[in-house]
């Protein structure tokens, strides 16, 4: 069953203008050469940093090489998450990172087209070979009901179908199981809520239907 913790979303005011600051001054120091619109946007880019840093209770200096890291003009990050049946239940993976369970998938990789990106994660986390097969929705994170997090990000979900392998574990994952709809594992929902899947699901159930979006 659906969580009130999975319910539709938006970023807390004070993130939401953070990140707007952010990527207004990366674009700025992008396209800019004057040293006093540099000397501006730097000054535009350090007050961003100290909204996350006294929100948000992260280190500043943790938050200062994520923003130190993005260069050239600002635009979403893509998570590709790959949706895999077997019988009744769904692929998913159990986190080192936090012990908790999700669908498949990470950040797309530079050259990587969205489905390719999706079948080397499913790959590299579960064991299994897949061929992607539909687009089941692409997504604007934030409206999702997911964790903070310090950007802007896509995530997008493909059906995948077993082609071969098995299940194995990885440097990231420590488990590897299919789950019924009505007996979900406790979820990492940064990466995937309790919602979603259930869409999945009913997209399974009515593969008539379109791609969901934003």
């Amino acid at each position: 069953m659906t969580s009130s913790d999975d319910a539709p979303q938006a970023d807390q005011p004070w993130l939401e203008w953070a990140k707007r600051l952010q990527a207004a001054a990366q674009n700025g120091l992008e396209y800019n050469a004057d040293p006093f619109n540099v000397e501006r946007y730097t000054a535009i880019r350090a007050i961003a940093l100290e909204m996350m840093a006294t929100f948000s209770q992260v280190e500043h200096t943790i938050i200062s090489d994520l923003f130190e890291g993005q260069v050239g003009h600002a635009t979403p990050k893509i998570d590709v998450r790959g949706v895999v049946f077997k019988d009744d239940g769904v692929l998913l993976v159990q986190e080192r990172s936090d012990q908790r369970w999700a669908l498949p998938g990470g950040w797309a990789d530079v050259y990587d087209t969205p489905s390719e990106a999706t079948v080397r994660e499913i790959f590299e986390e579960s064991g299994y070979r897949t061929r992607a097969v539909k687009l089941l929705a692409l997504l604007d994170r934030t409206r999702q009901g997911h964790p903070p997090m310090p950007f802007h990000a896509y995530k997008a979900f493909f059906m995948c179908e077993i082609v071969a392998g098995e299940a194995t574990t990885s440097s990231e994952t420590a488990e590897v199981g299919f789950f019924r709809r009505d007996a979900l594992p406790p979820l990492s929902t940064g990466r995937v809520t309790a919602r979603q899947i259930e869409r999945f699901f009913d997209h399974r159930d009515h593969p008539e239907w379109p791609a969901d979006f934003d």
